[in-house]
Formats: structure tokens, C-alpha cells, sequence
């Protein structure tokens, strides 16, 4: 039903009625659509372990080789309307107007009470106080929630008062996200990972989160599980391309191919010097490379590690001034800040230090500088960029069925847990139907084979 496009339960009950390959399926039973509504979220596991035989059979058949995955992440909606969002502010005043009601009603049910002789009082809550009560400690929730969002946000830079969190109310474990077609909306962010020989999806997940990027080392870890053995190759786009998730696969010993630049000057840069104290010729100094403000990029200075010091294309030292925490797509990062002292007067200063700096140019460089480094000269190669050509077509084409033909552009289950698993059900659909086409396939070979 999935890979058909049939996802709703009261439309799978009418399939298995009309449908002559849905009554074949299910040899001419009548199932329910409250059947299928409870089947679809109940038995998680097992269907976690249907996966895993799927891919098991399609290994042995050499149908998934884990040499090359690519890893991608998509926006899909959450069954939560767009206009079903509220702000801290509007849950205040919402919590406050349900607390004026209920102390109203409760004073209410309290005068009734008191008319009323006898031990037949009611000793229970009329429907409608309980269902006040229970919305209040709804909303009290989402408050909460959203507080909470807010005040993270406020810790990386950002005014909630100026821009307020949004929670949604009917899935609170959505997120609004940006839309594919534009706009915000409560989303989810499904992922998957692609093996390069047929197309299997060796893995999946579903984020409440924006950035997929802190699902790829957890994708690796389920591969091995799923399978035996890890990745050999990692292929990711320049979303996920963070010196935490580089570090991450070294550890893992997986090759990480993803965009990645790199912060030293390159070969024919006048920068790129054999006596790094001397400085670059003034004829020079229009080929040193510019960043978008149109100051001189952070690959015109040169970093020492034996000295732990960046020198300037003026040949000045910028040894290390200081250390600071920092917050780079949700990971706690130590940057590290190394300060030019002989800027005031430099030639170069005013196309180098910016006009709101006051002590002169400043280089930072963080823990994961030095793997960055080494997966730029990586896919500096020409081996390695005929790879990465492979990464577009490998990670992107699951998703292009799972929305195109299977008509996931929705989830219809609420709550991350239910999401995961109607997702899971979607991954295993795709494999299920590779797989019966590529038996086909080997059953006419076989036969061809033997005629």
C-alpha cells in the first residue's frame, strides 16, 4: 500500500475490498481500517528487524557493497496546520483566559454543590471542567516548550522577543522549518542513507531538528549494526560538512567526502611563501584572495603549528591572544584567536582589518582546524571529486520516489516516535520493491542462462 501511494487506512480497507491485487494480498479477508491504524505503529521492532533481513538478503546477493553511501536529509510536513502555531506571548494570554473560565466554572460546580443535600452530591468533575483542565495542562506544556526553545535560542545570539519561538500545538514534537516551496510550516527532517551499488537504503531517521548533520555519525553506528560492517566511503552534501561531524567519521575510519575549502593558501597563492616573515611583494597584492566583505580572506595568513602563530602577508606574527567558548550548528566549539599587533601602520590595513576593529586583525581557529585540512586535501584530489559527482544522483533519487510515487510529502501520524516508524515503513516499501525486481531479474538470467 505504501509503495502504491495508498498510505490512509480507511483507503487500505477499501483497496483490500476492490482492489484485485490488494485481495489477492490478503486472500479475500475484509480488514478494518482501525486494523491498520493500530498495525502501522504497534510492532516497531519487528518491523526494524523486516528491514534488516531485507538488506541482509539484498548483501548476500551482492545487491549492497557499503563501499560508497550517500547520506542526505528532506523536509516533510507534520500532519500539523501551519496557522496551528502559537508564541510564548499567545500562550500566556490563552492560559490566562482558560484559568479566568475554569475558576468560574469550578466556583460554579461549587455553589451547585452547596444547594444540594445529602450524600448524593456529585463527587466528580463534570466533562467539561475536565476538558478544560486538560487543555490548560496542554497549553501549560507547549509554554513550557517554548520557554525553553527560547531561552537556547537566546544563548546563541538570537532575540526571542524580536523573533519568538513558534511551537505547534496539534504535533508539539514538530519544528516550523522552512518549507521546499517556501514559506515555514511544523516540519519534520527525514534522512536516509544510500549505498551506491543498487540504491538500497541502508538507513533512515526522522529529526525534529533544522540540521541533519548530528544524524550522520548515529547513521554509521546503525549501518554496522544493521549490517556487520561500516562504510567505507561517506559521501555528504556542504549542509553537513562541520569539523564535528569530520571528526566524527575519523574516529569511525570512514573517508568523508563532502565540500570542503581550505584555510591555507593554495598552490600559486603570493601568500603561500618559503619565508614566511618576508612580506608579499606589493605587485602582488592584487592576486591575494578577497572574502565577501572584501577584506583579505583567512587563506592569505598562514598558520605554524610548531609555533602555534599565523603570519600575516606582511610577514607580521599573530601569535595567540585568547580562547572563547562558541556555538557552531548546535555543537560547543573552543576558538582559539590570534591578534596582528602591527596594523596601524600596515599598507595593507585598510584592505585587512575591518572598520569596527579596534585592536587590529584577528585570525580565530578552532579544534577541528586540522581535520578540516586534511579532508580538503582529500577532495582536492581529482579521484576524489570524481567520487563526489556520484553523491547528487546516490542520496537525492530515494527521495525523489519516497515523495513522487509513494506521496510522502505529509506524514500522517503524530509524534516523532509514530513519524520514525511511518518513515521506516516508507524505507522498507523502496527496498522491498528493488529487491523483488532484482530477483525477477536473476530468476531471468538463470533462465536464460539454462536454455
Amino acid at each position: 500500500g505504501v509503495y502504491r501511494g495508498i498510505r490512509s487506512s480507511r483507503k487500505l480497507e477499501e483497496a483490500c475490498r476492490y482492489r484485485f491485487d490488494f485481495v489477492w494480498l490478503v486472500e479475500g479477508r475484509h480488514i478494518d481500517h482501525t486494523t491498520f491504524a493500530t498495525f502501522r505503529t504497534k510492532f516497531r521492532q519487528p518491523l526494524k528487524d523486516l528491514f534488516r533481513q531485507i538488506g541482509r538478503i539484498a548483501m548476500t546477493l551482492g545487491l549492497i557493497r557499503l563501499g560508497e553511501v550517500g547520506f542526505d536529509g528532506t523536509r516533510v510536513k507534520a500532519s500539523n496546520s501551519r496557522f496551528k502555531t502559537l508564541t510564548a506571548k499567545t500562550l500566556e494570554e490563552k492560559l490566562h483566559r482558560l484559568d479566568e473560565v475554569f475558576e468560574q466554572m469550578m466556583a460554579e460546580l461549587q455553589a451547585n454543590d452547596a444547594q444540594q443535600e445529602g450524600p448524593d452530591s456529585p463527587t466528580y468533575l463534570p466533562p467539561s471542567v475536565v476538558d478544560v483542565q486538560q487543555r490548560r495542562q496542554q497549553l501549560q506544556a507547549a509554554l513550557d516548550q517554548t520557554q525553553a526553545t527560547d531561552e537556547v535560542r537566546r544563548l546563541r545570539g538570537v532575540n526571542p522577543q524580536k523573533n519568538p519561538t513558534q511551537v505547534p500545538i496539534t504535533d508539539p514534537d514538530s519544528k516550523v522549518m522552512p518549507n521546499k516551496e517556501g514559506g515555514y510550516a511544523p516540519n519534520y527532517t527525514p534522512v536516509v542513507t544510500t549505498d551506491s551499488e543498487s540504491g538500497f537504503i541502508v538507513d533512515c531517521d526522522v529529526l525534529s531538528e533544522v540540521n541533519e548533520s548530528e544524524a550522520a555519525a548515529q547513521s554509521v553506528d546503525r549501518i554496522e549494526e544493521t549490517f556487520g560492517q561500516k562504510p567505507e566511503k561517506f559521501l555528504t552534501d556542504a549542509g553537513n560538512n562541520s569539523g564535528h561531524v569530520m571528526q566524527e567519521m575519523e574516529e569511525r575510519e570512514v573517508e568523508f567526502y563532502a565540500p570542503v575549502e581550505s584555510n591555507q593558501p593554495p598552490e600559486g597563492s603570493p601568500a603561500k611563501r618559503d619565508d614566511l616573515t618576508q612580506a608579499v611583494p606589493t605587485s602582488e597584492h592584487s592576486r591575494l584572495k578577497r572574502n565577501s566583505q572584501g577584506q583579505l580572506d583567512k587563506s592569505c595568513f598562514v598558520y605554524m603549528p610548531e609555533e602555534d602563530q599565523y603570519y600575516c602577508p606582511q610577514g607580521h606574527a599573530m601569535p595567540l591572544e585568547k580562547s572563547k567558548p562558541c556555538q557552531r550548528r548546535g555543537v560547543n566549539v573552543k576558538l582559539r584567536v590570534y591578534r596582528c599587533g602591527d596594523c596601524a601602520s600596515c599598507p595593507l590595513a585598510a584592505n585587512c582589518v575591518s572598520s569596527r576593529s579596534k585592536g587590529g586583525r584577528t585570525i580565530t581557529r578552532d579544534e577541528y582546524e586540522p581535520v578540516r585540512e586534511r579532508t580538503a586535501a582529500r577532495m582536492a584530489r581529482p579521484q576524489a571529486r570524481q567520487i563526489y559527482r556520484h553523491r547528487p544522483h546516490l542520496a537525492e533519487t530515494p527521495f525523489a520516489i519516497l515523495k513522487a510515487v509513494m506521496g510522502i510529502r505529509q506524514f500522517l501520524l503524530r509524534g516523532l516516535e509514530k513519524v520514525k516508524t511511518e518513515w521506516l515503513w516508507a524505507a522498507t516499501a523502496f527496498n522491498l520493491e528493488k529487491l523483488v525486481r532484482a530477483m525477477a531479474m536473476l530468476r531471468a538470467q538463470a533462465t536464460q542462462l539454462a536454455s
